[in-house]
């Protein structure tokens, strides 16, 4: 069956690439209401708790997976409709270019209110202290990252697992989304959920990076400046997966990403990645550019894995 999995994951990456995603009722969302439950019935501010919470979240949607692959072995018409939905419900690249490009028409058109605005679609920094270089750079910074956790990771994951995989990585991400920052509510309760997240992306992170370099001639950037930008600078982003994919854009687009990043309550200095000048317009569209060949790439590569699994 591994062959109708990767027909389902082209098939479910070629519907978000023409449709985005589900506009009501959206089953990643679904999922997120039904973790916060879970949550306010287990939250204490400890780590055990933080791990409990985390292997609950995690183990009902990969068990429910495990059982839905076991019922569908011999229906291979169910097994693809059903890996089609899956892949569609947790890729998000077709809203990620989206929203980049049309961060850039706002910037472009000068609006700097509309800008603010629509940067919330895309992080979590606190808009009124961000000026135009500001919102171009955070939007680079967060299609860079967000191509490996919406795009690259779960194809990652789907072509080693199959459909576990899929709405494994998928929780384990959201969950991460929701407690895995450094608040002081979640600075003890979500690590298990950050750790499991770094774990879940530390191959995909650099798989999106080296896939970046080989594609980065197609937004005039370079593949060998692109990989020296990476291995030098990847390293230096607080985050072990993060800085991957930022210094891997940041090579490709010639700009530099990093500084000072202002969050609601708190500022964060990051080091500075790349060696090009600061980030405009035009380089957020470029960056939804750079996205989209990379995350075609990607559906290669596991498409490509998988069916090399069945052969095995």
């Amino acid at each position: 069956m591994r062959e109708v999995d990767a027909a389902g994951m082209a098939a479910g990456y070629a519907l978000d690439a023409l449709v985005g995603d589900p506009r009501r009722f959206h089953p990643v969302a679904g999922y997120g209401k039904a973790a916060g439950t879970l949550e306010r019935l287990l939250y204490a501010p400890s780590r055990a708790d933080g791990a409990i919470f985390t292997a609950a979240a995690v183990g009902v949607p990969v068990v429910a997976a495990i059982v839905a692959n076991r019922m569908t072995r011999k229906r291979p018409l169910a097994r693809f409709a059903l890996v089609t939905a899956t892949t569609w419900a947790v890729l998000g690249g077709r809203s990620l270019r989206r929203e980049a490009a049309a961060m850039a028409d706002s910037l472009e058109a000068g609006d700097l209110g509309a800008s603010r605005d629509r940067i919330t679609h895309l992080c979590g920094r606190d808009p009124a202290a961000l000026d135009e270089s500001d919102l171009a750079r955070a939007t680079v910074e967060s299609v860079a990252e967000n191509t490996s956790d919406a795009v690259v990771a779960p194809l990652v994951w789907g072509a080693v697992a199959g459909l576990p995989g899929l709405v494994g990585y998928r929780a384990v991400n959201t969950l991460d989304a929701m407690v895995g920052h450094k608040s002081q509510r979640y600075a003890d309760f979500g690590t298990a959920a950050a750790k499991l997240d770094d774990a879940a992306n530390l191959i995909p992170s650099r798989l999106t990076a080296l896939l970046t370099s080989i594609a980065a001639p197609v937004v005039g950037g370079g593949t060998r400046r692109t990989w020296e930008v990476w291995q030098r600078d990847g390293g230096k982003h607080p985050s072990p997966n993060s800085g991957q994919c930022e210094a891997a854009f940041a090579g490709a687009l010639d700009v530099t990403l990093g500084g000072e990043n202002v969050y609601f309550g708190r500022t964060e200095v990051r080091p500075s990645l790349g060696d090009g000048g600061k980030p405009a317009a035009a380089d957020a569209r470029r960056a939804a550019k750079l996205s989209g060949v990379v995350g075609l790439a990607a559906l290669g590569v596991a498409v490509v894995t998988r069916l090399a699994r069945r052969a095995r």
